[in-house]
């Protein structure tokens, strides 16, 4: 497994990167993030959504496991 390593200057958030723009009018693209820039070094994110918090946990086996 390899590692990347980014300069301070270089973050995965303050990097601009182009809106999406939908090929047909009214419809959106889907996003594509990757789960390590969501848990940014971290084995848990607590996600709020309509009032209630979803747990999105890696796993020992690198497996992505989300609940209530």
């Amino acid at each position: 497994m390899s590692v990347l390593s980014l300069s301070p200057s270089l973050s995965p958030r303050s990097i601009q990167r182009p809106a999406l723009q939908p090929r047909v009018p009214g419809i959106t693209a889907t996003r594509h993030v990757s789960s390590q820039s969501l848990l940014d070094g971290a084995r848990e994110l607590v996600i709020q959504h309509q009032g209630s918090e979803y747990h999105l946990r890696l796993t020992r086996n690198d497996k992505l496991i989300l609940t209530k």
